[in-house]
């Protein structure tokens, strides 16, 4: 018996993981859009999955019952990364001005600003707003690539451009469109 599982659970959970294991991992890529991440997720699901055997393993739909544990999993990651995020975007913010005083670019300040009312949007939400106004896709592809319709992707933005509006105030309106972009290194 390896920790709780006898050997024939163990032999039994062997067998799912080697069966599903590559269909998880396609999933986590499609979760969370890099290699690297995408197997940890996996690994992390399968641990979690290997942990509750016993249990999983009476359920009717055993694949289902995983994909539910790979969402969870990278919830929980995306809500660990979010909060990480967010500390940096706070200790960024609050640094001030640079030493020798001279006030940055307000292009600068904005897009901090809309960078930091970003992250206080939910996943979905931002998710929207950065494929369809960043990515400029259209409401069916943007409605494709989040597996929801295209009225949800409709609603999601005007919700979301609203709680933009409302974090952002006086500064979104009085500035001009080409201050919005935001720049990585272009």
């Amino acid at each position: 018996m390896l920790g709780r599982l006898t050997q024939d659970e163990l032999a039994d959970f062997t067998e799912f993981a080697h069966a599903r294991q590559r269909h998880l991992m396609r999933t986590a890529y499609l979760l969370c859009g890099n290699r690297q991440s995408a197997q940890d997720l996996t690994q992390t699901a399968l641990l979690d999955l290997c942990r509750a055997w016993r249990r999983v393993r009476r359920v009717d739909d055993v694949d289902a019952y995983a994909h539910r544990v790979l969402i969870n999993a990278y919830r929980t990651a995306a809500r660990k990364t979010d909060r990480e995020r967010k500390a940096l975007w706070r200790k960024a913010w609050e640094s001030g001005w640079p030493e020798d005083g001279a006030a940055p670019d307000r292009t600068v300040g904005v897009r901090l600003s809309l960078l930091a009312a970003l992250d206080r949007l939910p996943p979905r939400a931002r998710a929207v707003v950065v494929l369809r106004y960043w990515e400029d896709l259209s409401v069916e592809a943007t409605a494709a690539a989040l597996g929801c319709s295209a009225g949800t992707v409709k609603s999601q933005s005007s919700r979301a451009l609203a709680r933009l509006r409302e974090l952002l105030g006086d500064e979104a309106a009085a500035t001009d469109s080409e201050h919005w972009e935001i720049s990585y290194g272009n």
